[in-house]
């Protein structure tokens, strides 16, 4: 028999046999052992293993040896697997980046191959062996993103993404979403939870806006001067275009002033078909009520309690505060009248609204012309000259100051 070959359980049996049946007869062990073709040493250690035996328990002790080995080397394997599951705790693996991470974090220190690590954070091998190329115009994006994150800080990434594209960047939500996440960019959400009152008929909302002109809204909002004064600003809606009528402050308001700001923005706008608000003693006075009917405009008053009725104007009021009076300081009276009106042109011309297909609400401000987009804030976002498959490299936003 060859020297280096490895003998099963049933040869290892029958070659003892063999020699205890030569010596037996007469023969030394180690004539025995050297007409088996083993040495001296291999017998006596095939003895102690597989002495007594038959054929078929050493065939089943050396399966057992074999199961036993593959076990052991599971049981390893579940623990390191643990161990590397214990590892990845700090955190759910819920994005690419992150699995691509885990994955080469435990090839690093717990030294996995690739397939085993990529087994263990869920990554296929291909995405792992991914390398983004980074376009030429990434930088110049990404401080894009970053000057217009800063400079309205109440804007989400869909808002970003529609001023740049305005701007004449070709870029997408995706790609902007992507870079707002990698920079750690963020709007912090602060509204608490409240009940909603309900009618019988199930809505909320008893009178819905189908054309422009149909359904104005308005309402107060409070604000103070940096002095500690307070002062009203009265902001009318348009429900349907969600176009900003008119932001005007005052220290004190009365039904006079009322009629007065309404008379105003009805020689340009027209007359609606019905008016909204709550029931603020200036909203429900005689004059007033007596002025509108006499114009053909009809009240439409909310239920005392329920801000929600009046939805349009309060979120429109909502954003008000949320991104410019929570962001100023007013001086003067004069400074606050000044800065609202350039801000409900800033609304009106310039900002997304989200309910609109991210363009502004009112209608001339689609089609303006650049010369006109350059009296608004985003006159320092200069576009690039149009090209067929990338963006001018050479496009730079600064911020306004």
């Amino acid at each position: 028999m060859p020297r280096g070959k490895k003998h099963s359980a049933e040869q290892v049996v029958n070659l003892l046999r063999q020699i205890e049946v030569a010596v037996a007869n007469g023969k030394t062990t180690v004539q025995a052992c050297k007409d088996a073709s083993i040495t001296e040493q291999t017998y006596y250690r095939w003895r102690k293993e597989y002495g007594g035996l038959q054929v078929d328990q050493a065939k089943r002790l050396k399966e057992l040896e074999v199961e036993n080995a593959k076990l052991k080397r599971l049981v390893a394997n579940l623990s390191l697997d643990n161990l590397v599951l214990k590892d990845f705790a700090f955190g759910k693996l819920l994005s690419p980046e992150r699995r691509r991470q885990a994955a080469e974090h435990a090839q690093q220190r717990h030294g996995l191959t690739e397939r085993r690590a990529c087994r263990l954070a869920k990554q296929p091998r291909g995405r792992q062996r991914y390398r983004p190329t980074q376009r030429a115009n990434e930088d110049k994006l990404t401080q894009a993103i970053i000057t217009l994150a800063g400079q309205y800080g109440r804007y989400g990434y869909r808002r970003i993404t529609a001023l740049l594209v305005r701007a004449g960047w070709k870029v997408g939500k995706d790609r902007v979403e992507r870079i707002w996440r990698r920079e750690g960019l963020k709007v912090p959400q602060k509204q608490k939870p409240r009940g909603r009152l309900w009618f019988n008929d199930g809505s909320c909302v008893r009178l819905r806006p189908t054309h422009a002109n149909h359904v104005w809204s308005y309402d107060f909002v409070s604000v103070r001067t940096h002095d500690g004064r307070m002062a009203r600003a009265l902001n009318l809606i348009d429900e349907h275009t969600r176009e900003a009528l008119l932001v005007r402050v005052e220290r004190r308001w009365s039904s006079a002033l009322v009629i007065a700001a309404l008379a105003d923005v009805m020689v340009m706008k027209g007359v609606p078909e019905h008016l909204r608000s709550d029931n603020g003693p200036e909203f429900v006075a005689h004059d007033l009520r007596r002025w509108l009917a006499d114009t053909g405009a009809k009240t439409a008053y909310i239920e005392p309690g329920s801000p929600w009725e009046n939805g349009y104007c309060e979120s429109f009021n909502s954003k008000m505060r949320d991104e410019f009076l929570n962001g100023e300081i007013f001086y003067s009276i004069k400074e606050l009248r000044v800065l609202a009106e350039r801000g409900r042109k800033h609304y009106n011309t310039a900002r997304p609204h989200s309910s609109l297909g991210y363009r502004p609400p009112a209608p001339e401000a689609w089609l303006a012309s650049a010369s006109r987009q350059a009296e608004e804030p985003f006159a320092s976002l200069t576009p690039p000259p149009p090209a067929a498959s990338c963006i001018d490299p050479n496009l730079e936003i600064t911020a306004l100051h």
